[in-house]
C-alpha cells in the first residue's frame, strides 16, 4: 500500500511543493525492487569515500571550508571509527601533526594554521586527538595546552553565563556545547567557568519545546544587564541547537548538583515540551522515518543524530520508555529481532524506521552518505548519518550501577574542586551499552560502533581519553543480568567496539 502523503491545505507554497517533490523521490526508494529486503550498509564504498578524502585531499569545492579544516578531519576520522576501521600508525601521526598546527598560542584551536581560535574547531581538534592521539612525545595528548584553553574559555565568557564562539563573534549554544565537551574531556570544568550557563541554556528554549541558537538579554535603562530579566529565544527551535543545548544541560548536571543546597533560583527546562517537539520531528512512513530539523521542513540525514540522538540524552534526565534505564540490572537479548527492546516505548522514537532512512535514502551509490536523494555525499552527512544510525542500533543509557563502580574507584586528590571533578568523571563514564540490546536492521554486517550520546565519540575512545586526563583508572565493567527462562544466548556483538576501531597505539 502506498504511504499517505503529508497533509497539506489548498494553498500551495514553495515549502509544500518541495515536500511533495521529496516524498516522490523517497517513494521510489520504498518501492525499488532491490531494497524489498533489508537494505545493506555498503561499508566498503563508504570507507573508500573516506580514504579518498583523507589521502588524496578533499575535492576543490571544499575550498570554501578552509576555516573548517578541523571539522573536515574530525568527520572523516570519526566516520572511520563508526565503521570499525582504525588508521595505521603512520596516518595517525600525520593526523596528529596536522591537528597540532591548528593550536593557537593563546589557547584553543583555529580553523586552520594561523587562524584565530574558535570554540567549534577546538572541539573538532580535541575530539580528533581523542581518536588518533596518544600520550608521550608527538602523541598530541601531552601537547594540548590545557591551561591556555581554560584561559581562552574564560576570555569568551559573558556576564549572563553564555560564551562567544570566538573573540568579537556571536553567542551560540553550539559553541557552549563544544566548550563543555572539551572542558569535561580535559578535566578543566570548574564552577567559575560555568556559573550562569545553565540559566542561559534554559532561556534558549522556545515555545515549541526545542532550542534556538541564543536568547535576547534584558538591560536596564542605564544599560546594565538584568540577570533575571526576560530573555526571549533568538529564532525558532532547530535540531542542531536542540541537541547542543540538551547535551550541554546534561554536561552541566555535576555543576548543578554542586549548588543544589544554594538559595539561588534553580534553572529548569521544559522536558515535556522538548520531548513532544522531538517526537514530531520524525517523519511519517512516506518520509521513511527520517528526521527534519525544524517544523515544516524536509527530512535530512544529519538529523538522524541531532534529533534521533537526543532521545538518549533525555534518559539522563529520567525520560524515556526504558524500564531498566535506572536499574542495576541489564537484560539479556533473547537473540531474535522480536525479542529486543521489549521494554522500550517505540512510540517515542521509531528506531527501526530511522535505520531504514539512513540505509535506504542516506547512502550514495558512489560511496559516502548524504542529506537525501538525489543530493551528493559529503563528509558532514557521512559522519552524522553514521552517528544517527549508531544511536538507532544501540541502546546506550546512563547506568546507576556503572556510576557507582566508577565513583568507588575514584582516587581522591587535594584539588579544591575534587568533588565536582569526581562527579564529572563518573557522569561521563556512566553511559553504558545494554548487553544484547542492539537491534540492527539487515543483520550484523550493518553494525556500526556504539557512539557516546554526549561526546559523539565511540564509547571506548571517550573512556580512554577521559581516564588519561583525569589521571584515574577506569574499573572493569561488572554487569548484573536478569534471569531468563529462555536459552541464554551469547552477548550481542554490539556491546563493545571492534578491536580495529579501539586501537590507540
Amino acid at each position: 500500500m502506498t504511504p499517505r502523503p503529508v497533509a497539506t491545505d489548498a494553498f500551495p507554497t514553495a515549502t509544500s511543493r518541495a515536500q511533495a517533490e521529496t516524498e516522490a523521490v523517497l517513494l521510489k526508494h520504498i518501492a525499488a525492487p532491490d531494497i524489498q529486503q533489508d537494505p545493506v550498509l555498503d561499508k566498503t564504498s563508504h570507507m573508500q569515500f573516506l580514504v579518498r578524502n583523507l589521502v588524496q585531499g578533499f575535492p576543490s569545492r571544499y575550498i570554501s571550508q578552509d576555516a573548517s579544516q578541523p571539522w573536515l578531519l574530525f568527520w572523516t576520522i570519526q566516520s572511520f571509527s563508526s565503521l570499525q576501521v582504525a588508521l595505521d600508525p603512520a596516518n595517525k601521526q600525520r593526523v596528529i601533526d596536522k591537528v597540532m598546527k591548528w593550536q593557537h598560542p593563546d589557547g584553543g584551536f583555529g580553523g586552520g594554521p594561523g587562524q584565530a581560535a574558535h570554540l567549534l574547531p577546538t572541539y573538532a581538534s580535541v575530539c580528533t586527538l581523542a581518536v588518533v592521539g596518544r600520550s608521550g612525545t608527538g602523541g598530541g595528548w601531552d601537547q594540548i595546552d590545557r591551561a591556555a584553553i581554560y584561559k581562552f574559555f574564560m576570555s569568551l565568557k559573558q556576564n549572563d553565563g553564555s560564551f562567544l564562539v570566538a573573540h568579537h563573534s556571536e553567542v551560540d549554544v553550539r559553541g557552549i556545547y563544544c566548550l563543555l565537551v572539551v572542558a569535561t574531556l580535559l578535566d578543566i570544568l570548574t564552577p567559575e567557568l560555568v556559573e550562569g550557563t545553565a540559566e542561559f541554556i534554559a532561556s534558549c528554549q522556545t515555545y515549541e519545546g526545542g532550542f534556538a541558537s541564543a536568547s535576547h538579554p534584558s538591560y536596564s535603562l542605564g544599560g546594565e544587564l538584568l540577570p533575571h530579566g526576560p530573555r526571549p529565544p533568538l529564532g525558532e527551535a532547530h535540531g542542531g541547537y536542540t541537541f547542543c543545548a540538551l547535551a550541554s544541560w546534561v554536561l552541566l548536571q555535576p555543576y548543578l548538583a554542586s549548588i543544589a543546597n544554594d538559595s539561588r533560583p534553580k534553572p529548569a527546562i521544559n522536558i515535556d515540551s522538548l520531548l513532544r517537539w522531538l517526537v514530531h520531528m520524525q517523519g511519517i512512513d512516506i518520509e521513511l522515518g527520517g528526521f527534519k530539523g525544524r517544523t515544516n521542513k524536509l527530512v535530512d540525514g544529519c538529523y538522524s543524530w541531532w534529533c534521533g540522538g537526543a532521545f538518549s540524552l533525555l534518559e539522563a534526565l529520567g525520560v524515556g520508555g526504558l524500564q531498566n534505564a535506572v536499574s542495576e540490572e541489564v537484560p539479556i537479548d533473547s537473540g531474535t529481532p522480536e525479542g529486543v527492546w521489549d521494554d522500550v516505548d517505540e512510540g517515542l522514537l521509531n528506531r527501526h524506521a530511522l535505520q531504514e532512512y539512513v540505509l535506504s535514502a542516506g547512502q550514495h551509490p558512489a560511496g559516502g552518505l548524504r542529506d537525501k536523494p538525489p543530493k551528493n555525499a559529503d563528509a558532514y552527512h557521512t559522519h552524522y548519518c553514521l552517528s544517527g544510525l549508531s544511536s538507532a542500533q544501540h541502546h546506550v543509557f546512563p547506568s546507576k550501577l556503572r556510576r557507582s563502580q566508577v565513583e568507588e574507584a575514584w582516587e581522591a586528590t587535594d584539588s579544591h574542586n575534587d568533588a565536582m571533578r569526581k562527579r564529572c568523571f563518573s557522569e561521563i563514564l556512566s553511559w553504558t551499552e545494554e548487553e544484547g540490546g542492539s537491534h540492527i536492521i539487515g543483520g550484523q554486517n550493518n553494525r556500526v560502533n556504539a557512539t557516546h550520546p554526549v561526546t559523539n565519540l565511540t564509547m571506548t575512545h571517550t573512556e580512554q581519553f577521559v581516564s588519561y586526563f583525569y589521571k584515574q583508572k577506569v574499573p572493569a565493567r561488572i554487569l548484573r543480568k536478569k534471569p531468563t527462562t529462555s536459552p541464554a544466548s551469547a552477548p550481542g556483538p554490539g556491546t563493545k567496539d571492534a578491536p580495529a576501531a579501539t586501537t590507540t597505539s
